[in-house]
């Protein structure tokens, strides 16, 4: 099996609508997201799935250093052996990739967050820089994009938040910040009973709000000769905010039953999107051309 074969066996086997956001990309770019995807999924696994938390930490600094073993030109695993052509090319930096690892860092050491900023920094670790990695691969040519993939980022990391709360209180995590648990009066015991609470429901309804306004604000820094390059970003949120969507006619029944869409629906979005895109392209560009 070839380091790209490795990957893509991974980015299936997830159903990950990540994989879906990159299905109408170019070869060369489809190979480096789904590189990238495989490396992210296989170090949140070391997280997720790995029972002793030193165990854990010792994968990940194996981690680190593989990150440097990438970055002086002698990848030793398949993944990092896909991502190597594409360092130079899409001006990838060891520093993003370092911050993915220490977000996952940040899930062994703390499972609660104070605030909101203090979430804020997690989310950039483990999803923002994924963004800021993203759009080198999608191009740009105004800097401000940056800003917009690094804003998408979080945006869709809250989406997760939302979704997974019942799973990740399984795993001892809470990432409702206990501020604002406290200002709608909810304990984390609450939530562990798995309590029919209206008060949870709007606070979820008050998440998902934050969520939309960190979509719109990327969108609104997002500049318009851009747009098309970073068309991928937009295919996934389209297919992570319909399911908010759902969520949300559904009152956010996070702590009983897992939501997600099915395979085809996700395609579905993500062509349909891809179309909608493509047309509004050629709009501009007429507009441009009179």
């Amino acid at each position: 099996m070839t380091p790209d074969e490795y990957c893509q066996q991974k980015a299936v086997q997830s159903g990950s609508s990540f994989y879906y956001s990159f299905l109408f990309l170019p070869s060369n770019k489809k190979r480096a997201m789904t590189a990238l995807y495989a490396f992210c999924r296989q170090v949140d696994d070391i997280v997720d799935d790995t029972k002793d938390p030193e165990v854990a930490h010792v994968q990940l600094k194996w981690w680190f250093s593989e990150i440097e073993r990438l970055f002086q030109g002698t990848p030793q695993h398949p993944i990092t052996q896909a991502l190597a052509p594409f360092i130079a090319q899409f001006h990838w930096q060891q520093r993003w990739f370092e911050e993915i690892l220490q977000g996952m860092q940040m899930d062994l050491v703390g499972t609660q967050y104070a605030t909101f900023d203090d979430l804020k920094v997690y989310c950039y670790h483990v999803a923002g820089v994924v963004g800021i990695l993203s759009a080198h691969v999608f191009g740009f040519q105004d800097a401000r994009t940056i800003l917009y993939a690094k804003n998408l980022g979080v945006a869709l990391q809250l989406v997760n938040i939302i979704r997974d709360l019942g799973e990740d209180l399984s795993r001892g995590r809470l990432y409702l910040p206990q501020t604002e648990l406290a200002q709608f009066g909810i304990t984390p015991q609450d939530l562990l009973d798995k309590k029919n609470n209206p008060a949870l429901t709007q606070l979820l309804h008050f998440q998902a709000k934050r969520a939309r306004q960190y979509y719109q604000d990327a969108l609104s820094v997002l500049p318009a000769l851009d747009r098309t390059h970073q068309k991928s970003g937009i295919i996934m949120a389209k297919v992570y905010f319909t399911l908010l969507d759902e969520m949300a006619q559904d009152n956010f029944q996070v702590l009983h039953q897992r939501y997600s869409l099915t395979p085809i629906r996700k395609f579905w979005i993500a062509w349909r999107t891809h179309q909608q895109e493509k047309v509004a392209s050629y709009k501009q560009r007429f507009l441009l051309n009179e």
